[in-house]
C-alpha cells in the first residue's frame, strides 16, 4: 500500500515507524531539508523536501495512485486544505490531524465540504480515554471488552487477594479457563510473562467466557468511596484541560481547572459552562492547598510541559488523592512513572497513531478495536490464509513483549490459549498490544510472502 505523510514530526515519524512494520511503500513531504536527510538514513521511507500545498508537488508524485495520504503538520488549516487537495486529485483516503476546539465544533461540515475521510485530534483523543478511564472506574461497567461469547474486565487484586504474590503460570488454579493479559502497576500497563508475578497494588485485565467472567466481575467489582465522580482539579486549561473539563461537567463532576495564562483563563471563562477556572501556578504548593487539593476525587495533569505534569502528579498521588493521571508526551519517561505510583500516564501521540493506524487498517480484518488506559490497545482480526501466524504453536511464533493472544474464536467455541494451542484459518483472533509495540503487531501479520497486513487488505 502507497502512503504519503505530511509533516516530519513527531506524529508523522511514529505514523510511519508503524506503516513500515507491514512494508508498506511510505513517502514524507516536508519543508525542511535538514529533518529529511536526518530520516532518510535512518528509515526506509521516501522523502521530498517541498510544499504539500502546492498543487504541482500533489501531481509531481501522482497522488492518484496513493492510497493514503496522511496530513500531521502543527497548522490545522493546512491540514484541511492539503487533504482536500488531495482528494481532488484523487487520492483514495485522506487523513487530517485537526485540534483547533473551534474546528471541532464544525467538524462534520468540514469532512462534508473539504471531502476529507478521517479528522484526527490527539487533544480530543487523549481527552476521551481519559474519560472513559474516570467515568468508567465510578460507574462501574460490566466488562471494558466484549464480542461474541468472550469478555475483558478489569480490577484490583486486592478485590482477589488470592492473586497477590502469585506467578502468573499458576493463575489457572484460582480463574480456571481465563487468562490474564495485562497488568496495571503504578501507572504503567505491562505484557505479562508467565513468570511475572503479581504485586499488591497491581490491577489486572482478565478475560474469558462471558459467564464466568460476569460471575468473578460480581465478586471483584463492589463500589468503592464515591458514589460519584465528585470533585476534579485538571491543571493546565490548554486544549486537553478544555475539552476534559467540559465532558466531566456534562457527566456531573464539580470540575476545578488552574492554568497560569491569564489570556486563556479568560477563554475558558467564556467558552466553559459550570467549570471554575483559577488563574494562578499549580506548581504552588500554597496555591494547591488553598484550593482544597486534599477534597478531590480525581486530578489530571495536563500541562504542556511532562515534567510539570510529573512533578504535580507525584505531589496529588503524596496527597492521598484516589485517581491521578498525567499527561506525557516522552516515552523516555516510562521508567519513572512506573516509580512514582501514578495511576494513569497517557501519551497523545501513541493514542492518535493508534486510531490513524486503525482506519488505514479498515474494517475488512479489523473487526473491533478498544485501547486499554490509552496505553495498549486490544483488537480482534480475523486469521487469513495469508497470515503466517497459522498452523503454529503460540511457543513457536517468537511473540513481541509487547503483544499477546488473549483469546480465539473457533465456531461457537472460546479458546483460551496456552503455548501449544495454534491458530486457525477464520478464526477470531483478540490480541492485546501495547501501543508503543503497535509496529510489532504490525510486523507479527505479515504474511509468509513479506506482505505485511495493510498490504492483504487493500491489496
Amino acid at each position: 500500500m502507497k502512503v504519503v505523510i505530511v509533516g516530519a514530526g513527531k506524529l508523522g515519524l511514529k505514523v510511519a515507524n508503524v506503516l513500515l512494520g507491514g512494508d508498506n511503500d511510505v513517502t514524507i513531504i516536508d519543508t525542511n531539508e535538514e529533518i529529511l536527510q536526518k530520516i532518510s538514513s535512518q528509515m526506509d521511507v521516501m522523502t521530498l523536501n517541498a510544499n504539500a500545498k502546492e498543487i504541482k508537488t500533489l501531481k509531481n508524485i501522482n497522488i492518484s495512485s496513493y492510497d493514503f495520504l496522511i496530513t500531521t503538520t502543527g497548522n490545522d488549516e493546512l491540514n484541511i486544505v492539503i487533504a482536500s487537495f488531495a482528494k481532488s486529485l484523487g487520492c483514495n483516503k485522506v487523513i487530517a490531524r485537526v485540534r483547533d476546539p473551534e474546528h471541532m465544533q464544525q467538524i462534520n461540515f468540514i469532512k462534508d465540504v473539504m471531502d476529507i475521510d478521517h479528522i484526527v485530534n490527539p487533544d480530543l483523543a487523549i481527552t476521551v480515554e481519559i474519560y472513559k478511564y474516570l467515568a468508567e472506574k465510578y460507574t462501574l461497567s460490566n466488562g471494558i471488552f466484549s464480542s461474541g461469547k468472550a469478555s475483558l474486565i478489569e480490577f484490583s487484586v486486592d478485590k482477589f487477594k488470592e492473586l497477590i504474590d502469585l506467578p502468573i503460570y499458576k493463575v489457572p488454579e484460582f480463574l480456571p479457563n481465563m487468562l490474564i493479559v495485562a497488568i496495571s502497576r503504578n501507572g504503567k500497563v505491562i505484557i505479562p510473562r508467565g513468570d511475572t508475578v503479581i504485586k499488591n497494588d497491581d490491577a489486572v485485565y482478565v478475560i474469558g467466557e462471558k459467564g464466568p467472567i460476569m460471575t468473578l466481575n460480581e465478586k471483584v467489582h463492589e463500589r468503592g468511596k464515591y458514589n460519584d465522580l465528585q470533585k476534579v482539579m485538571i491543571i493546565g486549561g490548554g486544549k486537553t484541560g478544555f475539552y476534559l473539563a467540559k465532558m466531566l461537567s456534562e457527566f456531573g463532576a464539580a470540575v476545578k481547572i488552574i492554568e497560569k495564562s491569564k489570556d486563556r483563563c479568560r477563554y475558558l471563562s467564556s467558552h466553559l459552562d459550570n467549570v471554575m477556572i483559577l488563574h494562578g501556578d499549580a506548581t504552588d504548593l500554597n496555591l494547591l492547598e488553598e484550593e482544597n487539593l486534599d477534597l478531590m476525587d480525581a486530578v489530571v495533569t495536563a500541562t504542556g510541559f511532562d515534567e510539570d505534569n510529573l512533578l504535580l502528579a507525584l505531589t496529588a498521588k503524596r496527597h492521598g488523592i484516589e485517581d491521578v493521571i498525567a499527561k506525557v508526551s516522552r516515552a523516555s519517561y516510562g521508567e519513572i512513572i512506573s516509580s512514582m505510583g501514578i495511576d494513569v500516564a497517557l501519551s497523545p501521540l501513541d493514542i492518535t497513531t493508534s486510531n490513524i493506524i486503525r482506519y488505514v487498517q479498515g474494517t475488512k480484518k479489523v473487526l473491533s478495536s478498544q485501547l486499554i488506559q490509552g496505553q495498549a490497545e486490544i483488537i480482534e482480526i480475523i486469521a487469513s490464509h495469508h497470515m503466517k501466524i497459522l498452523n503454529k504453536p503460540l511457543k513457536e511464533l517468537h511473540l513481541p513483549e509487547g503483544v499477546i493472544i488473549a483469546a480465539i474464536h473457533r465456531g461457537p467455541d472460546v479458546i483460551i490459549p496456552h503455548g501449544d494451542t495454534k491458530i486457525l484459518e477464520d478464526d477470531k483472533v483478540i490480541m492485546l498490544s501495547l501501543l508503543s509495540d503497535i509496529s510489532s503487531t504490525e510486523t507479527l501479520l505479515k504474511d509468509d510472502g513479506g506482505k505485511g497486513f495493510f498490504k492483504k487488505t487493500f491489496g
